[in-house]
């Protein structure tokens, strides 16, 4: 049997659909699995994978692995079910499982990196401090926000936070080119795997919900994660330390809402708080670092 699974959505859904894929495999152990992701080197050495397509080249698809065999389509959408849109507390994984047809049994999310791979990238980060990585900001090139309250950790918190660890630290900034450039970080190479090898021989991680939170949960790396809108009980993992907002200093306005209160990329005049200094306790997200 084909399977063909499709990814829709960004970097850190790709990631987090590699639990997904074990889930498959395990359903169906003898099918040959093919992945259809706008990030197909997530899915890289990956052994339950057969082939991985990227969304915009998949012409042929139909005839190489459809017509005439016994196939298998899983396309539907986590994000359109009931309980996501309703804020149930059951995990993203759980839900995606649930709408395909599948048992979840807490598959976690896996990447899978080559030596040859951590020997290339492994000096470009090779310092006498330890690292400190750091993905404050989210959402893909082209947003036009450099800053989205919903998610992203204000400046002035993050500046404090690079303040405290400056000196003891070398801190690596994972961040778009069109994002905000701080003092006293280097910014992180381009590219999904390298930033992987990054986490690896990083010593502490502050993350949002983007993908560097997926990333470190797939290498099985503890980090410290922030969270606005989003919650850790959806998008989330147990191995992380997540450290929520500050309870919002005035009421939010959700006229415009649709399926969910907020958007991922919001503008920052809605933003429910008198200052962004109100949004975390910079002290919480210090001590949860230093667990």
């Amino acid at each position: 049997m084909n399977i063909i699974f499709q990814i829709d959505g960004g970097l850190g859904k790709s990631i987090m659909a590699t639990a997904m894929v074990k889930v498959i495999k395990k359903r169906y152990k003898n099918s040959n699995l093919i992945v259809v992701t706008s990030y197909p080197d997530v899915f890289l050495n990956n052994p339950n994978i057969f082939e991985v397509h990227r969304t915009d080249q998949i012409n042929g698809l139909y005839l190489k692995h459809i017509k005439d065999q016994n196939v298998k389509v899983f396309a539907a959408e986590p994000y359109k079910d009931t309980d996501f849109i309703t804020e149930k507390p059951i995990g993203l994984l759980k839900t995606w499982c649930k709408v395909l047809g599948l048992r979840y049994n807490n598959e976690q999310p896996q990447i899978y990196l080559t030596q040859p791979e951590i020997d290339y990238f492994t000096p470009f980060y090779t310092n006498d401090k330890p690292i400190l990585a750091i993905q404050p900001h989210g959402g893909p090139e082209g947003m036009g926000y450099e800053y989205a309250w919903t998610r992203d950790i204000p400046s002035p918190t993050v500046e404090k936070i690079i303040e405290h660890y400056k000196e003891s630290h070398l801190i690596i900034h994972i961040k778009r080119q069109d994002q905000k450039v701080y003092e006293n970080t280097l910014q992180a190479l381009d590219g999904f795997r390298s930033i992987a090898i990054l986490l690896q021989i990083s010593d502490k991680r502050l993350f949002i919900d983007s993908f560097s939170q997926h990333m470190a949960s797939a290498l099985n790396l503890k980090s410290t994660v922030c969270w606005v809108t989003t919650k850790p009980e959806v998008f989330g993992y147990n191995i992380h330390d997540n450290v929520k907002s500050e309870p919002f200093t005035k009421e939010p306005d959700l006229v415009s809402a649709i399926y969910n209160p907020f958007y991922l990329s919001q503008d920052i005049h809605t933003i429910p708080y008198n200052n962004l200094n109100e949004v975390f306790n910079v002290d919480k997200i210090i001590t949860s670092l230093n667990k």
